[in-house]
């Protein structure tokens, strides 16, 4: 017997779908592309999907749960960037600060719209 979707449904999936994809394309850029340049400097963007994880567990994967856990993401990931824009200032790597503001202002992005998102499925409860 097949069931409807309900709207609040569907808007998690699509909340869930985006954040995922975040994460996966934030851990592309890190393993593939390199966000600060070669070797393990890129592992300091590994806080934002440790942070998410916990908080979004602690939570319970609830949608006003995963929208602080995707802010806190969103934060995680800007702190990250300044540590990698003061790594790529006293360092010789191969990124230019410019290149490090441009990635984590995009990454810090996509985290806020996951967490927007998620704010939308509260707001579909009837």
């Amino acid at each position: 017997m097949p069931t409807s979707l309900s709207p609040r449904r569907v808007r998690y999936a699509i909340a869930m779908a985006v954040s995922a994809g975040t994460v996966l394309f934030l851990l592309l850029g890190i393993v593939a592309l390199g966000i600060v340049g070669d070797g393990d400097r890129d592992g300091v963007y590994l806080a934002a999907p440790v942070v998410l994880l916990l908080v979004a567990v602690a939570t319970r994967f609830r949608p006003q749960g995963m929208a602080y856990a995707l802010g806190a993401a969103a934060l995680t990931t800007v702190v990250a960037g300044g540590v990698a824009i003061g790594m790529v200032a006293s360092d010789d790597v191969a990124a230019s600060v410019p290149d490090v503001v441009m990635l984590t202002a995009m990454y810090a992005g996509l985290f806020a719209v996951g967490a927007w998102l998620f704010t939308r499925v509260r707001a579909s409860v009837a």
